[in-house]
């Protein structure tokens, strides 16, 4: 991703973690020019939300997996979405700040053009709690259900939990890694240099004035 692992440690502590355990933790420090910060504060109703497409679950929602994995048992299948079950679970976090700064490049959101407007990172809360952190007061996301393919992973998931729509929104990023709100004229330039980058990108919602609803509304 271009960032630099400035600091960090590896600890091991006896007594707090089994023989041949440790605990690794590190941080990276990013700087942004003011006048490029992207506040939110100009999203506007009918303005565009594109998704993209998650690796898997990334880093979120794995006391439910483990849940899940344990219920299963042996019932657990072979493979989900042409993976091995296993690594199917593991995937690695996709990492979008690449491709996502290009297209922050190509489509700003300036006094001159309106482009992206607002990017939410879907992880812990989903996608119910995570895009209203980039919404201004009295406007909502209103997201079309089956907008975006359901793979067999969540739907797994889903099933063995037990869970309705809403919680899955809300536990899993469910198949939408990171969310982009972005002008209706530029969306679909905008999906298309996604995907040029090799994103996969659906049109999931629009902005909408909130009214007495919820900040995020799937249907």
């Amino acid at each position: 991703s271009g960032c630099a692992l400035i600091g960090g440690e590896t600890a091991e502590m006896p007594g707090m973690y089994p023989a041949g355990e440790y605990d690794l933790a590190g941080f990276a420090v990013g700087a942004v020019e003011k006048s490029k910060i992207l506040t939110g504060q100009n999203v506007k109703a009918g303005d565009v939300v594109l998704g993209l497409a998650s690796s898997g679950v990334h880093s979120n929602g794995f006391s439910l997996v483990r849940k899940c994995i344990e219920r299963a048992g042996s019932n657990a299948p072979a493979t989900l979405d042409g993976k091995p079950f296993k690594q199917a679970l593991m995937e690695p976090t996709r990492l979008y700040v690449l491709n996502v700064l290009a297209a922050l490049a190509k489509h700003p959101n300036t006094q001159e053009a309106s482009g992206i407007k607002a990017l939410a990172h879907i992880t812990g809360g989903g996608l119910l709690e995570n895009i209203p952190r980039v919404l201004p007061d009295g406007l909502a996301a209103h997201l079309e259900k089956g907008s975006w393919p359901q793979t067999e992973l969540f739907a797994w998931l889903q099933a063995t939990a037990g869970i309705d729509d809403i919680e899955m929104n809300r536990t899993f990023n469910n198949g939408i890694g990171m969310v982009v709100v972005v002008d209706a004229g530029e969306a679909e330039s905008c999906a298309a240099s996604l995907r040029a980058l090799g994103e996969s990108v659906y049109t999931i919602g629009r902005i909408a004035p909130q009214g007495d609803g919820a900040q995020v509304v799937v249907a």
